[in-house]
């Protein structure tokens, strides 16, 4: 498999709906791992990483985590290519660029050459499964699922966990439990997020208030793309902050049944408040988006972003009829820019990407 073979289609886990997919776009579970014996990344020489590269993905290939997967060297990679892991969400934007997640390039090399540091990602065929090495930790591994699935995107993980372990010495405490390079995270490691659609809180706005809610319960709050990045196209990624003191299953648990509802009634109440008072002012918002994604001959992506949101509130609440929420979620992924020139095989300007992606939208849109 190669990396232009993504852009075919979006991901498994965005084109499915899953449980509650008019809120909860997708689950997520992440755990940091790192080997024992060696220094966290922010201390490892070149050499050690170029070393803790090649035997992490000589073992992870070995290993038998999903049916096929095949691994990309991210250092090696070109830019576009990896803005593509970024907008499929099988990196993070540090990975891409070749620093730590504080944004600056590791104390033992210059920010020029951080973007040469060994580092890689293993995929598997489907998009469920990404293991990142040599990003804040020696290895971050991720399982996402459509919709609202924390207890199988756990499972998953905690598999493939199992599996490397029989290879891997992974850096453990009997106290303190797994040892990761950012605090919160370490105790199990675990990093437990979901994307949520907030449109209509961000309409009324009650935005705030469900943020300051958050913070209350712990909770970190990112955009579309993790940490540092905007809310683009009414996107919002909820997760918790730390880890330590808890089992696995507590933080799941409580994740699930106590913060995740709340946020999910306060969005589903603020839709109903919207269409119960200002139906025709609802159902204008939504026929004007997309009477300009079915006829502009010029658009931009954080445009296009918004005028997705609305169609996609549109197709949930019913106003939409003659559309489906897998056309639309592919939309969102595949009119971003790096996706966009690789479907193209053509770098553009943003004018040029402008004109493409609403060509792109008019075609996909009928």
């Amino acid at each position: 498999m190669r990396l232009t073979d993504l852009t075919r289609q979006a991901c498994e886990w965005l084109r499915c709906g899953g449980p509650l997919h008019d809120v909860v776009i997708s689950s997520r579970i992440r755990l940091a791992r790192n080997i024992s014996g060696m220094p966290f990344l922010s201390r490892c020489s070149y050499e050690q990483r170029a070393e803790l590269e090649a035997r992490l993905r000589k073992e992870i290939l070995e290993a038998g985590i999903a049916p096929e997967v095949f691994y990309i060297d991210v250092a090696s990679a070109g830019e576009l290519d990896r803005q593509l892991l970024v907008e499929r969400h099988l990196i993070s934007r540090q990975h891409a660029l070749g620093v730590e997640s504080s944004g600056h390039a590791s104390s033992s090399t210059s920010a020029m050459e951080a973007s040469r540091c060994p580092r890689g990602v293993a995929v598997a065929a489907d998009e469920t499964v990404a293991i990142m090495v040599n990003e804040e930790d020696h290895l971050r591994i991720q399982v996402l699922r459509a919709g609202l699935q924390l207890e199988q995107a756990f499972d998953e993980i905690n598999r493939i966990d199992d599996l490397l372990e029989t290879k891997l010495d992974f850096a453990f405490h009997n106290r303190y439990g797994y040892l990761t390079a950012c605090p919160t995270n370490v105790g199990t490691g675990l990093r437990v997020s979901v994307m949520l659609h907030l449109p209509a809180l961000k309409m009324t706005g009650e935005i705030e208030k469900a943020f300051r809610a958050a913070r209350d319960m712990h909770l970190a709050i990112r955009g579309l793309y993790g940490e540092g990045t905007e809310a683009s196209g009414d996107f919002f990624q909820i997760s918790n902050q730390s880890t330590l003191g808890r089992s696995e299953q507590q933080v799941i648990e409580e994740f699930r049944d106590q913060l995740l509802p709340e946020f999910i009634q306060y969005e589903q109440r603020a839709r109903n408040s919207l269409f119960q008072k200002n139906s025709a002012s609802m159902e204008d918002k939504i026929f004007r988006a997309m009477a300009i994604l079915r006829s502009a001959r010029i658009v931009s992506s954080d445009e296009t972003m918004f005028l997705l949101s609305l169609a996609r509130l549109g197709v949930n609440s019913g106003t939409i009829r003659d559309l489906d929420i897998k056309t639309i979620n592919e939309l969102f992924l595949l009119t971003q820019p790096a996706h966009l020139q690789k479907i193209l095989a053509t770098e553009m300007t943003p004018l040029q990407r402008g004109a493409a992606r609403a060509d792109f939208i008019r075609k996909r849109m009928g």
